[in-house]
């Protein structure tokens, strides 16, 4: 690396499928090169307002310019909106002085792209997603370099770029665990699980449907308590405001006994873990043997990094988006995919045990995998970032 100085606009947020990959990258750059200058536009109403100063970064805000989806008045008010933001983010660009500008995604991402283009500006996009959203498909016809975390997005890029699949940029607790998980997976796991009260000996099924919960996902499991008790223990992420329903579920399947909570203080008291939701989910990745969970690209891309099989149930909304984040894992063999209105308690009892009384097959599982996962692509980014950088400062 030169003594120049790298001066880097990363753009991107609102949910944290696009603040945590930025993230990953913006601290991979910096490891890569403590003198970089790094900015990051977002919004003030997304989760990048909080987590992008923490991380230590500074953050530039733009207003949310959400692309018009029919005639209304938005549609209307959306070309003022438009041009009045694109000339909010020149002038942050200008600024920083940018040499290279990185978009995630996300309703700050579209007028930065245009910016950059207009300003001739290199241009380089991560695209998490295995169908991109309209703010990277408007950015994929100026960018120089998009990197993916799935084949097929249906981005098109110009003739002269790279889009290759780099993965997802891992969260640092994640990649953390993937380092340890190489190393010394029986001591992480034994450590995870004294942790968080389980029995290190016994298999581990994790569920959860993320901060929010899954309700159908909820009650079919914890219905089916009394079955999957006898092959395994459950640590059960319920989500915010569902632990008791959950709770009941479980003492009417399995009796009051089976239910308990989720730390050390809870070591053999029962075998149904139930917590609303877990700060350090990297420990209960640390100790599952199966993960039962909805499909998002970063559950679906850190599942697979961490060499972790899951029975996959995409969240049933929009045009099967998850659907398509899990296909690709269950046809390497990296797991299973169930509608979610198939994913019933008589559909839990009648695979479920089964599955985890076949070790060979849950081996393979986690073998496909951890193959078909990808580990290192924080760093393939922040290279590729810092390459385009250098050339520009030359």
């Amino acid at each position: 690396m030169s003594n120049r100085m790298h001066r880097i606009v990363l753009a991107g947020g609102g949910t944290a499928g696009h603040v945590n990959p930025l993230l990953a990258v913006a601290n991979a750059i910096r490891a890569k090169d403590p003198s970089a200058d790094i900015a990051v536009i977002g919004t003030a109403v997304g989760l990048e307002r909080d987590l992008v100063p923490q991380a230590g970064f500074e953050l530039e805000t733009i207003e949310k310019v959400p692309f018009p989806r029919r005639p209304n008045m938005a549609a209307l008010r959306f070309p003022m909106a438009w041009k009045r933001e694109t000339a909010r983010t020149r002038q942050i660009l200008e600024r920083h002085q940018a040499q290279v500008v990185v978009g995630f995604g996300g309703y700050a991402s579209a007028p930065v792209y245009a910016s950059a283009h207009a300003m001739r500006i290199p241009i380089l996009i991560h695209e998490q997603n295995a169908r991109a959203g309209m703010a990277n498909k408007l950015g994929a016809r100026w960018a120089d370099y998009i990197g993916t975390a799935y084949e097929g997005t249906g981005l098109k890029a110009r003739r002269d770029a790279v889009i290759e699949r780099v993965g997802l940029p891992l969260r640092p607790a994640i990649a953390q665990l993937c380092e340890r998980l190489e190393s010394d997976r029986e001591g992480a796991r034994r450590q995870a699980a004294e942790q968080l009260g389980l029995d290190a000996n016994r298999p581990v099924v994790v569920v959860t449907g993320g901060s929010l919960g899954a309700a159908n996902i909820n009650r079919a499991v914890a219905a089916s308590a009394s079955s999957l008790l006898q092959h395994a223990q459950i640590v059960h992420l319920t989500g915010n405001g569902k632990a008791d329903e959950v709770r009941e579920l479980v003492s009417v399947s399995a009796g009051d006994a089976a239910v308990t909570g989720l730390d050390a203080s809870h070591a053999g008291e029962g075998d149904y873990h139930v917590a609303e939701y877990l700060e350090r989910i990297d420990l209960a990745f640390a100790c599952a043997d199966l993960v039962i969970c909805r499909s998002g690209a970063g559950t679906v891309s850190e599942l697979t990094a961490l060499g972790l099989p899951a029975i996959y149930v995409p969240l049933p909304i929009g045009n099967g988006e998850q659907r398509f984040n899990a296909q690709p894992v269950v046809q390497s063999g990296g797991g299973m995919m169930v509608a979610d209105r198939e994913f019933t308690k008589e559909w839990v009892i009648d695979h479920v045990p089964g599955l985890l009384a076949d070790s060979g097959r849950l081996s393979g599982f986690a073998e496909a995998a951890w193959r078909y996962g990808i580990r290192d692509a924080a760093e393939a980014m922040a290279c590729r970032v810092l390459a385009t950088a250098e050339r520009q400062a030359a």
